[in-house]
């Protein structure tokens, strides 16, 4: 199967960027599956019907949020009524959060796709053990028996807990991406087990920027330690920013993974429309 995922969508920029780029990536790639981390794509906060529509009309079949799920207060309600918006599925058992934080999804081909969002827990708010938390669902639905292929965003702040999660869940996950940082790491690999890691998809956003914001607030607030205002998502051309995967039929396990990024202000990297392979077959 061939997968894409795409990190945080930044305001217009970042949904104009995908909705430009991502119809001729779904064709050249031939991509079975595509999964979007959409947190930030309503002006940089949260997530709304409206952009949300947007995402699914460019060719997203599932959107994963973080810890700006819920900043635009209709995404408590649009989330159970839109089974391909997926929330943090570590939050406390005590709280009650709308939606789900995994589904199972099935492809045009009849392919079943588990998507698995999660939250970390360094410098980040205080959720449940999402080590546990994916290893439940893991259990419940196994790659190569329930799944054909599982995608699992971590969204969380600190690289070693996101590298964490990738070695705790290889061997049971196709992919596992880090969200939330917004810049793509060079780190791309496939783990021992067969499953294929990336610390970070790196952002739809404009990189003119200080992580797909407007530069002026974040460097006020750096030199004085005073805020002026909001920040603003910047809106210039985005950069695309994910990674592409392709599983083994049998297994489900990873044969191959590239970086993507296409647009904007970043030097291209794109092997995969080329034909290299970042890890030998």
């Amino acid at each position: 199967m061939r997968l894409a995922f795409f990190g945080d969508v930044v305001g217009r920029s970042g949904r104009e960027g995908l909705a430009l780029h991502l119809p001729a990536l779904r064709q050249r790639l031939r991509l079975d599956f595509v999964a979007v981390n959409a947190e930030n794509a309503a002006a940089g906060f949260g997530i709304t019907e409206n952009t949300a529509r947007q995402l699914f009309e460019a060719g997203a079949d599932c959107l994963t949020l973080g810890n700006h799920a819920w900043d635009q207060k209709e995404a408590l309600t649009y989330i159970g009524r839109e089974p391909r918006l997926i929330r943090p599925l570590n939050y406390p058992a005590l709280t009650y959060a709308p939606g789900r934080g995994a589904q199972l999804f099935e492809t045009d081909a009849g392919r079943r796709v588990l998507v698995i969002n999660l939250l970390g827990r360094v410098h980040m708010e205080a959720l449940d053990d999402p080590f546990s938390a994916v290893d439940r669902e893991l259990e419940a639905c196994p790659l190569g028996a329930a799944a054909d292929a599982v995608i699992v965003d971590m969204h969380c702040e600190a690289t070693s807990e996101k590298m964490a999660m990738g070695h705790f869940c290889d061997g049971r996950a196709s992919l596992v991406v880090g969200t939330h940082t917004h810049v793509p790491t060079a780190d791309g690999q496939i783990l021992n087990g067969g499953t294929a890691y990336q610390t970070d998809a790196g952002a739809c956003a404009d990189y003119d920027s200080v992580i797909g914001n407007q530069k002026e607030e974040p460097l006020r607030r750096f030199t004085t330690r005073i805020a002026g205002g909001r920040y603003k998502p910047a809106e210039g051309p985005a950069t695309v920013c994910g990674v592409f995967v392709e599983t083994d039929d049998a297994t489900g396990l990873a044969r191959r993974i590239e970086p993507i990024r296409v647009g904007g202000r970043l030097a291209p990297a794109m092997p995969v429309l080329e034909g290299a392979l970042t890890n030998a077959e």
